[in-house]
């Protein structure tokens, strides 16, 4: 591994893990992506107050991501009055926490893609398995 100079690197923005996001997707299985494409993934910093209420969560740092809607198995293939729109958070400020304090040596860019995953995967119905081997052919990609 190459030497960093770490000592003038900020943090990646908003704007920065929107394009890791975008890319992170990019590079998954085409089939997969089909079935997703009307899914959007919005990035924030926090989870917002009521998430961190609704989820029980003891701090803000405690999600990564969140699937919001109905997911398919629930019966959300069309959307119901009243109901709310089908969207993954990826949530920077913790995924930045979770991959400084990661001593597996994880890349950014693969929790990144390991928490999108995840999250699509809810609105499918997948098994851990699967999402396990949607992350494989990623890296494959």
């Amino acid at each position: 591994m190459a030497d960093i100079d770490w000592t003038n690197l900020t943090a990646p923005t908003l704007d920065d893990f929107e394009e890791m996001a975008a890319a992170a997707f990019a590079a998954l299985p085409a089939e997969f992506r089909a079935l997703a494409g009307s899914v959007p993934c919005v990035v924030a910093e926090f989870p917002d107050d009521e998430t961190i209420s609704e989820m029980h969560l003891e701090s803000e740092f405690d999600i990564l991501g969140l699937f919001r809607g109905v997911g398919l198995p629930q019966g959300g293939a069309t959307p119901s009055t009243g109901q709310l729109p089908k969207q993954v958070w990826l949530y920077r400020r913790p995924i930045l926490d979770y991959w400084a304090e990661s001593e597996d040596g994880e890349t950014l860019g693969e929790v990144i893609t390991h928490v999108l995953v995840h999250e699509i995967g809810h609105h499918f119905g997948f098994s851990d398995e699967d999402m396990e081997a949607l992350e494989a052919a990623a890296e494959r990609e």
